[in-house]
């Protein structure tokens, strides 16, 4: 028995659906948004991947972005924002994590690695203009603009350094964004050349910045990215380059500095005194002679009179009919403020923050606004820490070890063959002040007291190294005891076994003695 046999003992099922009349097809939409019609007849969205967007509205974007960046106030202090808040006064800093094979921290190696590294952070541009908190800030600060950040990593003597390596930060305008097809069986997409898998192989740079004039500016070099380090925010799958974190602000930001200026200078007319002469009736005028007028000297009789603040001229034979410029007046304040908080909103700050405004703000919604704030700094302090930070100390531990630059205090290098051993890390970025310091601090006491958080995490919270910490007030406490100081905070309190609190901490390490070596 076939399928329409069996429909029709169904209930003739086949029969009824052949039967009926045809039912009339409406082209419908599930979503609104995808609607056509007129009310969204001029909203044009293409189709093109992300990288065939980028190709071409990459260059202008930044050059605007830079624009910005140059001659915009608040554009400029979102630059100051980023750079404050990823990177901070002090900037991100190493803390070595180095264990023995029982697990107990292996101090002398850990030690001897942080030590290495803050002496290499003083020689790590191979131009020896900057240090490596002022390079993080450098590169963070060119991310609202440029959206992606290049630095190319130098080993062996051109270092310039006894580590034998070093930094040297490349503009990303050298990157050749026109160079899109095929070389050596690989595609090359804006300049950056990929596998297969879309994995990133090597750039295609300009031998000099494109811009800079001289015939060798325009030659390409390809560059292994073994050597280089790419640093951009990935937002859609096979992107290739870097978005400006200011592009979707830019045209509001744009034309908002234009308003203001605008406003600006109407304000400027305003409190001038601005208008027309009109010339009297000749019956108006008893005993002025016209040639008592002053003459332009173009020929058209016109008078001409200088204009000074807060006064004009009078003229026998003229009515001066002054031009009333309605700036400032009452919308200008709140225009401005709903624009920057569209701005803020797609920037993913707060507005109070970028326009220096707390009017109005009290105390539980600044909380709030800083505190999400705050979530958005972390994101991207763990994103630099991940595409720049790590790699960069991989690569110069590597280089260390190779030339015996990292020594413990007996003088003895830290040998290369246990160079897995020295890699655990961590990186512990700028904190911030608590924004309300006691019932935070409280409610931080509570949660370790009851057990559900260790005081290391409250120490990394305030950008403290635990140990280090405990190192510390242990040695104020000596001090204090020699000078015969009190410290309330430190005294021993019920259930507190202070003595043996003091006795782990300046106990000596001897398995990392024997572990490093």
């Amino acid at each position: 028995m076939g399928w329409r046999d069996w429909f029709k003992r169904s209930g003739g099922l086949v029969e009824q659906a052949h039967d009926a009349p045809p039912m009339k097809k409406t082209a419908t939409r599930g979503f609104s948004a995808a609607q056509i019609n007129r009310l969204v007849g001029e909203w044009f969205a293409t189709e093109q991947s992300i990288n065939e967007e980028l190709r071409g509205d990459l260059q202008r974007l930044r050059a605007r972005g830079r624009d910005l960046v140059k001659n915009n106030d608040f554009a400029r202090k979102f630059v100051a924002m980023c750079e404050d808040n990823i990177i901070g006064s002090e900037g991100v800093r190493l803390q070595s994590r180095v264990q023995d094979q029982n697990g107990t921290a292996d101090k002398m190696a850990c030690d001897a690695i942080e030590r290495a590294w803050r002496e290499w952070q003083l020689v790590c541009d191979i131009a020896g203009k900057q240090s490596f908190s002022a390079m993080c800030r450098t590169l963070v600060g060119g991310l609202p603009s440029d959206g992606e950040f290049l630095v190319m990593m130098v080993k062996g003597e051109g270092a310039g350094n006894r580590f034998n390596f070093a930094l040297q930060i490349i503009d990303v305008d050298r990157i050749d964004t026109s160079f899109n097809g095929n070389y050596g069986g690989n595609t090359v997409i804006m300049g950056v050349e990929v596998d297969v898998y879309r994995r990133p192989l090597a750039l295609h740079l300009y031998a000099a910045h494109p811009s800079d004039g001289s015939r060798s500016s325009r030659d390409r070099v390809r560059i292994p990215m073994e050597r280089m380090i790419h640093g951009f925010k990935l937002e859609r799958a096979e992107q290739m380059r870097g978005i400006p974190w200011m592009a979707a602000g830019m045209v509001s930001l744009h034309h908002l500095g234009k308003f203001k200026l605008s406003a600006l200078l109407a304000a400027e007319h305003g409190a001038n005194h601005y208008g027309f002469f009109e010339k009297k009736d000749a019956a108006d005028v008893v005993g002025a002679p016209v040639s008592g007028l002053l003459d332009s000297g173009d020929g058209s009789g016109a008078p001409e009179i200088e204009s000074v603040p807060g006064m004009f001229d009078v003229l026998d034979q003229y009515t001066f009919k002054p031009f009333e410029s309605p700036y400032p007046n009452q919308v200008f304040a709140p225009f401005v403020k709903t624009t920057l908080q569209r701005i803020a909103s797609g920037w993913r700050i707060s507005y109070h923050s970028l326009a220096n405004d707390l009017e109005g703000v009290n105390f539980s919604s600044i909380r709030s606004g800083t505190i999400e704030e705050r979530d958005r700094w972390r994101v991207d302090q763990q994103w630099f820490v991940d595409v720049f930070c790590r790699p960069v100390f991989l690569a110069w531990l590597d280089m260390a070890l190779m030339s015996g630059q990292i020594k413990v205090a007996s003088g003895s290098p830290l040998p290369y063959s246990k160079k897995d051993k020295f890699v655990r890390h961590d990186w512990q970025p700028r904190t911030w002040e608590w924004v309300d310091p006691e019932k935070d601090i409280n409610a931080s006491v509570m949660a370790v007291n009851a057990g559900f958080l260790p005081p290391q995490d409250i120490a990394n919270a305030l950008g403290r190294d635990f140990e280090e910490t405990l190192t510390l007030i242990a040695e104020a406490k000596r001090m204090a005891t020699a000078l015969g100081i009190s410290l309330p905070a430190y005294d021993s309190k019920p259930g507190a076994n202070s003595g043996n609190a003091g006795a782990n901490v300046n106990a000596p390490d001897n398995g990392g003695t024997n572990g490093s070596q």
